[in-house]
């Protein structure tokens, strides 16, 4: 192989792998080391290097899906907002869970969700799912609020359920165990979750909680 072409090849490559604007890292890395210290900095630099990889073109949705599901499935603690926060119901930004490295139904699907949009997945195919879902207790089955992250691959497709409670990713049809309520992203909220849904009419200004979210995100560097 000539010079040229090896050096064309390498050149294709850091193309395919950079082909999405990855956040700041320097940035996170400081402030998540005023907030938290020096103790978290490990993790997040695995998850940076979660997302480098995935943020290949040349990577499936599907595997990225994967990848990012069960990274964050093992490396994040389940816990309520009241012991983490001393709050009933917080969300927590990707570098306030990261520093905390534990968080609830919503942490997990906030951090998936950025996850997902540094790795190339556009914001069209991803929706986070407000539902109630079945949990089995001493007494019997009870229902509670959950929140899980949706991936369409099209449209009009069935979504795939990226959730903490089952770690392994499935169409929503089989998850019988979930009752969905509403579905929102940054740009729109649903008052459904099906593909082609209409939007509803008063935005994601809607949802304080998400507003804030964002707001708090922006604020870290995640756009």
């Amino acid at each position: 192989m000539s010079r040229f072409h090896y050096v064309w090849r390498c050149l294709l490559l850091a193309l395919a792998v950079s082909v999405v604007q990855a956040y700041d890292f320097d940035r996170l890395q400081r402030l998540l080391g005023e907030r938290f210290g020096p103790a978290r900095v490990a993790f997040l630099r695995d998850w940076q290097q979660t997302l480098a990889e995935t943020r290949s073109r040349s990577m499936p949705e599907k595997d990225k899906l994967v990848r990012i599901n069960d990274f964050i499935n093992r490396n994040i603690g389940f816990e309520d907002d009241l012991s983490i926060w001393n709050q009933s119901d917080y969300w927590a930004t990707p570098l306030e869970t990261i520093g905390q490295g534990r968080g609830d139904c919503e942490d997990f699907s906030i951090i998936k969700y950025y996850s997902l949009k540094d790795a190339g997945v556009p914001v069209a195919k991803l929706r986070l799912v407000y539902v109630k879902a079945r949990l089995e207790g001493p007494a019997g089955p009870y229902l509670q609020a959950h929140m899980v992250l949706a991936y369409y691959p099209t449209p009009n497709a069935e979504p795939l359920v990226l959730d903490n409670l089952v770690p392994e990713i499935r169409p929503a049809s089989q998850r019988k165990d979930l009752q969905p309520v509403f579905s929102f992203n940054s740009e729109a909220i649903w008052s459904g979750v099906a593909g082609n849904a209409a939007k509803g009419a008063g935005g994601t200004g809607q949802l304080s909680r998400w507003q804030d979210l964002l707001q708090r995100a922006r604020g870290e560097g995640f756009d």
